[in-house]
């Protein structure tokens, strides 16, 4: 087998290919472009998109070319694939601002150095925008079917619920496969890469180019990823793990893979870190902490660089400790009552964004889960002033895994 996809598959990438043994000849003969879309329905992506990106990584590591296709011009009418209702449409500005956002993220990812390797980015809103209505339905519409349309599981859940299901929407999986068309004219892609859930429509690009052009393409798909919990990948009760650490920090960012589930590490550390598949091997019998500090030192290496997943590491260790005063913790600024310069425990907590309800941070203040400088605070009718401010912050923790630093303006 390919070198390429033998760890594609070795690291647990590997759901589905069309004419695998075909692919994993040509890649032993020649290097390739392949490209994996992005939908740019926010400024950031999450850990979510993460397995996407490490085959990015991957395609680079063997030799071949990424195509990064932010989709400027989908995102515009909303993938939907594992959606039960129709997507908010994002005016045009507030798309070119994450296309720029979210690029500037995948530029930290990958290697743009390398002439052979270095990753293309395109914006399908290039070739959409201008689509003559009819030419495209004489041209490409023809290839498709209403009868298979209505097969895809992207469809099929929305009708059998009986959800709603514009024309709009319906039409994106055309939209998808036309994509895979035209950079298999304008730049010689001959392999899409995307979840299990984009299975329907990547199938749908191969077969359209085939028909169109007789070329030959592929299609290769990721697991969709959850977490041991059942939850989904890149989200938790307290909000996405985004990777611009301008939504979330490189500290957060760090704990995240430091408290995932044991059952949960190493599998992690084949999908999200580039350690050899050998040595993980060798590691899995080791202390689990451990195995977790590895697995949040690299992953937040590869997106915030050393020193961040090191002086993480280090905050931790402090945070931990009964007498820290939480100094090198992410910190955020809530404003005082102008009138007052006094609030309540529960506005706090709430307004930190450490809970997103009162009523929780009520009952986690029954529970005695939540500190203030490393105080039990069981009062929820407590009263802040300066005099917490010691420091001119304080730390405020929940539970054993949240701390925050909080000054006030």
């Amino acid at each position: 087998m390919n070198k390429f996809l033998k760890e594609f598959k070795d690291r647990g990438f590997f759901y589905q290919c069309t004419n695998e043994k075909e692919l994993s000849n040509l890649l032993e003969k020649k290097k390739i472009k392949a490209y994996i879309g992005f939908d740019c329905t926010a400024e950031s992506l999450h850990v979510g998109s993460l397995l996407q990106i490490m085959c990015l990584r991957l395609l680079q590591k063997y030799g071949h070319r990424p195509i990064v296709l932010l989709g400027g011009g989908t995102t515009r009418i909303g993938d939907p694939s594992g959606k039960d209702k129709t997507r908010i449409i994002l005016g045009e500005s507030k798309i070119e601002k994450n296309i720029k956002n979210i690029k500037k993220i995948l530029k930290k990812f990958l290697d743009n150095e390398n002439s052979d390797t270095k990753p293309i980015f395109v914006n399908n809103y290039t070739w959409l925008k201008n689509l003559n209505y009819i030419s495209f339905l004489r041209d490409i519409g023809k290839h498709f079917t209403i009868n298979k349309m209505l097969t895809f599981e992207s469809v099929k859940t929305r009708l059998d619920r009986e959800q709603s299901l514009s024309y709009m929407e319906f039409n994106y999986m055309i939209l998808q496969a036309y994509d895979f068309l035209e950079l298999n004219k304008k730049e010689n892609c001959i392999l899409q890469i995307g979840g299990s859930d984009q299975w329907g429509n990547i199938v749908n690009g191969v077969e359209l180019i085939k028909r169109y052009s007789n070329n030959q393409s592929f299609g290769l798909t990721t697991p969709l990823i959850t977490l041991a919990s059942g939850a989904k990948m890149g989200k938790t009760e307290n909000g996405a793990i985004w990777l611009d650490e301008k939504y979330l920090s490189p500290y957060n960012y760090w704990q995240f893979w430091r408290n995932v589930d044991d059952r949960d590490v190493l599998k992690f550390l084949n999908f999200f870190t580039e350690i050899q598949i050998s040595e993980i091997e060798k590691l899995k019998n080791n202390n689990i902490n451990d195995l977790k500090i590895l697995l949040a030192n690299k992953a937040t290496e590869m997106l915030h660089g050393k020193n961040a997943a090191k002086n993480s590491e280090i905050t931790a260790k402090e945070v931990f400790s009964d007498n820290s005063s939480g100094s090198k913790l992410p910190s955020i600024n809530i404003k005082w009552n102008e009138n007052e310069k006094k609030m309540n425990i529960v506005d706090l907590v709430f307004l930190s964004q450490l809970e997103n309800s009162k009523s929780e941070v009520r009952r986690l203040i029954k529970g005695n889960a939540i500190k203030i400088n490393n105080k039990v605070i069981n009062d929820e009718k407590l009263i802040l002033d300066k005099n917490n401010f010691s420091k001119k912050y304080l730390k405020l923790s929940i539970g054993k895994k949240r701390h925050i630093k909080i000054k006030f303006n």
